[in-house]
């Protein structure tokens, strides 16, 4: 049984199967995220977003090596955003501007969407075939769970609701995170969409229910009144980055020589940063030639 004091995602049926959900609160995972990259409140919000919903979709997924990766490109001051996720709640995500400052938008909240402003969402899944899958759309509003709305509805043709939030401290901490993801299935009731369309509209936010109290079990009870919600699965989320010092020498391994050689030559230690966690790897001149042997014997 998953603590429930820390982040978790749920997944549940109703409607007799007409109806398939997941929700989730992920504060921990999304000030991880906001400490290791010192990210700015916006972008905070943005990154937690996106890491959320990875959690929830990543859920979805059935293989252990299997991996879901959603990746934003836009023109918007954050410019883009990666996340990745897998079946068993790891999370990781980067955005490629740390900081980002512009005014609340006209609710007092902070604007998400002008922030990541037009441009492309990508859903990647690699489940260990010869290629992976890749869908994308357009970003609707930049708001991240619009967005993922509109992915499934014309990517996937399947009927969904999306909701994420992100509440900060006045201290820049994330006070709550969390979201939901309702999705109907094939061969659904005109009933069970219209009972749908009606709590969708009855909720005010996804953080005003964090902060309310309620759990991802009370969200959907929320979201599924009247349709007998049954929760078939809990998963732990946290924030994880398998990178390490024995990868990233792999991955210098397979640079040009000439690339590896250029590092030799300046004659100082060279440092490599993981993009996803910050994780810094410090490899001396020694280490470098050591590197540069192991390539010229493959």
């Amino acid at each position: 049984m998953t603590d429930r004091n820390h982040d978790y995602v749920i997944r549940a049926e109703a409607a007799d199967g007409q109806v398939r959900a997941f929700a989730a609160t992920t504060r921990e995972l999304c000030e991880e995220a906001r400490r290791r990259h010192n990210t700015s409140p916006v972008v905070t919000a943005a990154l937690g977003r996106l890491m959320t919903a990875a959690a929830m979709m990543g859920s979805m997924m059935k293989g252990e090596t299997d991996l879901l990766t959603l990746q934003i490109k836009s023109d918007g001051p954050i410019r883009g955003l990666t996340v990745t996720a897998d079946a068993a709640g790891n999370v990781k995500g980067y955005p490629l501007e740390n900081l980002v400052l512009i005014p609340a938008n006209s609710k007092g909240k902070l604007d998400v969407g002008r922030a990541v402003g037009h441009g492309i969402l990508y859903v990647i899944r690699d489940l260990g075939l010869k290629d992976p899958y890749i869908g994308q759309t357009q970003l609707t509003t930049g708001e991240i769970a619009d967005d993922l709305t509109y992915y499934y509805a014309v990517s996937e043709q399947i009927p969904s609701t999306v909701g994420l939030g992100v509440l900060m401290n006045k201290e820049n901490t994330v006070r709550q995170a969390g979201g939901f993801l309702i999705q109907l299935m094939p061969g659904a009731s005109e009933d069970t969409v219209q009972q749908l369309e009606d709590a969708a509209r009855s909720i005010t936010s996804v953080t005003d229910m964090l902060e309310s109290g309620m759990t991802p079990e009370k969200i959907l009870e929320r979201l599924l009144h009247g349709m007998k919600p049954i929760v078939t699965d809990r998963t732990a989320v946290q924030f994880h980055c398998s990178c390490s010092r024995e990868r990233v020498s792999k991955a210098l391994v397979l640079l040009p020589e000439s690339d590896i050689r250029e590092m030799i030559d300046d004659g100082k230690p060279t440092e490599i940063c993981c993009q996803f966690c910050g994780g810094k790897y410090r490899f001396s001149t020694a280490d470098l030639e050591e590197i540069l042997k192991q390539r010229k014997e493959k």
